[in-house]
């Protein structure tokens, strides 16, 4: 038996990394998944997977700081697939890195658009077609950054990401009523393109591989069957909670 069987679910920063991992993961246990990122033809490689292993999918390309894709994805699922259960809002983006001092007011409100802004937004058309199914499941992708860890350069990543846990508590109290349940997945290190563009020497990967209990980097799959875990059956009694995925990154002094 799937988890996901007779589901909807959106899948945002799908075209790579934990997005594309978990979007695969969510068809093969059944849901059909409407996908997006900016990149046309990445979104259209993964549909291509997805549809090879007997999943079904659909892409929406776009830029997820806009309402309107926001909007049109929430309109996609239901005029495709008739409604919306599970809602991975995971895209997101390191921005530019600088001590808080030097950091642009650009950069600041890039990155809080990106991870903070566009989160709220899905939520905001998300939830009415939740109710409307009696329930769904609604998971943001946070970080262990700016939640148990302080890492230098990423004051803007850690307050949009930080803002998310936020976001996640009020709208998991506002909507339980309904039936839908609200949680945030705080991955570690993933070694994912975002992963080393920001890891991107043998010795920065070691460091940050270091900072793990585990010594290691998680796989994006990794990440993507706890996605799964708070999207399915299996949490139905979870909501509000902060999720670490992170392979002893928060409690590792060794």
């Amino acid at each position: 038996m799937h988890q996901l069987s007779g589901k909807v679910a959106i899948v945002t920063g799908a075209s790579s990394g934990i997005g594309y991992e978990t979007a695969r993961l969510f068809a093969r246990e059944g849901a059909k998944v409407v996908v997006t990122a900016r990149r046309q033809a990445e979104l259209n490689a993964l549909v291509a997977d997805i549809e090879r292993d007997g999943g079904e999918a659909i892409a929406v390309a776009g830029d997820i700081r806009d309402e309107h894709l926001a909007r049109a994805l929430v309109e996609t699922a239901v005029g495709r697939y008739g409604g919306l259960d599970i809602a991975f809002n995971n895209a997101g983006t390191t921005g530019d890195t600088a001590p808080a001092s030097d950091t642009s007011i650009g950069t600041w409100q890039s990155t809080l658009d990106t991870n903070l802004t566009s989160a709220f937004l899905g939520a905001k058309y998300q939830l009415p077609a939740m109710i409307k199914r009696g329930g769904g499941s609604i998971i943001f992708t946070s970080t262990v950054v700016g939640s148990t860890i302080g890492f230098p350069g990423m004051g803007a990543y850690a307050a949009s990401k930080a803002g998310l846990i936020g976001l996640m508590q009020v709208i998991a109290v506002e909507y339980g009523v309904h039936g839908i349940r609200a949680n945030a997945l705080l991955p570690g290190g993933t070694d994912t393109p975002m992963g080393r563009a920001t890891a991107n020497t043998p010795e920065a990967r070691a460091f940050v591989e270091g900072l793990h209990a585990l010594k290691r980097l998680a796989l994006p799959e990794e990440i993507a069957r706890s996605a799964l875990y708070l999207a399915s059956d299996a949490s139905s009694f979870t909501t509000g909670s902060s999720l670490r995925v992170d392979g002893g990154a928060s409690v590792n002094r060794t």
